[in-house]
């Protein structure tokens, strides 16, 4: 359910459907603050508010995918950063947050993923648009443990980069979690292209 969509019809109405969201089979909320506002707290909208403190207020929140880092031209990049998210993980502690694309934010949502228990992340559009896979790969586990990084490529437009996401995601795992895994990495690769996000949305 994305946020922006459903505060188009009031704050209430956002209280309201993402209160209900998980009985109308959503598996999660998404917010493109990054978008719109920015992530600083002071600036985050109230409607995203609401929905966090709606969402936070069931017995099982859902999962908040959060627009992070780079994207299209509407958006600010340093208001992208997710560490501006610091004061929303702390307050809405029950709540997974899924730090979407990054890039150039990798290292800072690695971070984030450490510290906090309610944070996971992804590389997609990062892996395959970035030139250097391998190395924003690395960025991502320097800090984060395995458990905290899902697969995901972003190709919504363009058919061909699900191909491209899926063949350059392999490859660069192949390469880069024998180094930090060794007899574990199949392990490793198994939790980031599937059991990570089975865990997360049921």
């Amino acid at each position: 359910m994305r946020i922006e969509r459903v505060a188009e019809e009031g704050v209430e109405a956002v209280r309201e459907q993402v209160a209900a969201a998980r009985e109308g089979g959503f598996a999660g909320l998404k917010t493109i603050a990054a978008y719109r506002t920015g992530l600083e707290r002071e600036r985050i909208d109230a409607s995203v508010l609401a929905a966090l403190e709606a969402n936070e207020g069931t017995a099982a929140p859902l999962p908040v995918q959060v627009h992070c880092g780079f994207g299209d031209s509407d958006l600010s990049l340093p208001s992208a950063d997710p560490a501006h998210l610091k004061p929303l993980l702390e307050r809405f502690e029950e709540t997974p947050f899924v730090l979407l694309h990054c890039y150039p934010f990798v290292r800072e949502a690695g971070w984030l993923a450490h510290v906090y228990g309610n944070v996971w992340f992804d590389l997609s559009l990062t892996i395959p648009l970035v030139s250097r896979p391998l190395e924003m790969l690395r960025e991502a586990l320097e800090l984060a443990p395995v458990s905290k990084l899902l697969y995901a490529s972003d190709a919504a437009r363009t058919p061909e980069l699900y191909y491209v996401a899926a063949k350059w995601w392999r490859k660069t795992l192949a390469e880069v979690l024998p180094e930090l895994y060794g007899d574990d990495a199949e392990w490793a690769a198994r939790r980031i292209l599937r059991e990570n996000a089975l865990e997360l949305y049921g």
